[in-house]
């Protein structure tokens, strides 16, 4: 664990990162081949049962031939992140940026079997559709039969952990809890301003 950020704006708690985890599933895997790193997006599930990270990617992705023979990759899980500004202080501050993330460290397993292939799809499946569960991807499937062929399962072991929670921890209890509320709001309206902007009617 390296002593950057400071203490204040790390956590250690393992409970808290798989939180995250479970919360924003689209990780950032990073490998390296020929010194150079490839990055590829894609959810990960963390499994309870052996700690273990399970992910799927497509046989055309370059990154797909590291991901076995334990190979080590990191991951990047990222959380809500905004600007807070000076004005939601009760005290004087400068500007900052608060941000939740967890890095992780881990070695790669190649899983060659179809049947676990398909099974992982579909606990995953069920997993990001919580709560309400409108989609049930049926064993059966046709569309995910004739995916088979394309898609790689591996299994990642997790070495490492690293949690970088930048959450105004070092400030007063008043300006931690209103930097909260920012952090909530901004979150909120940053979303639906976005979208309004990249997908015009």
């Amino acid at each position: 664990m390296s002593n950057y950020p400071p203490p204040h704006h790390q956590n250690h708690d393992i409970k808290d990162m798989i939180e995250v985890i479970k919360a924003y599933a689209l990780a950032t895997v990073i490998s390296i081949k020929d010194n150079k790193p490839l990055v590829t997006h894609m959810p990960l599930i963390y499994r309870e049962t052996d700690g273990k990270l399970i992910g799927h990617i497509d046989i055309y992705n370059p990154q797909t031939a590291l991901m076995k023979d334990n190979n080590e990759v990191n991951l990047i899980f990222s959380g809500p992140q905004c600007y807070i500004s000076p004005s939601v202080y009760t005290t004087t501050q400068l500007p900052t940026w608060n941000y939740i993330k967890v890095h992780i460290t881990g070695t790669v397993e190649a899983i060659e079997s179809k049947d676990a292939l398909k099974a992982s799809l579909i606990e995953m499946t069920e997993f990001l559709e919580q709560p309400e569960h409108n989609y049930i991807l049926d064993a059966d499937n046709p569309r995910m039969e004739r995916a088979l062929d394309y898609i790689k399962m591996f299994e990642i072991s997790i070495i490492n952990w690293e949690g970088k929670f930048k959450l105004s921890q070092d400030k007063k209890p008043k300006d931690i809890a209103n930097a909260r509320e920012r952090l909530i709001k901004t979150n909120q309206v940053n979303i639906s301003n976005f979208l309004d902007r990249v997908f015009k009617a």
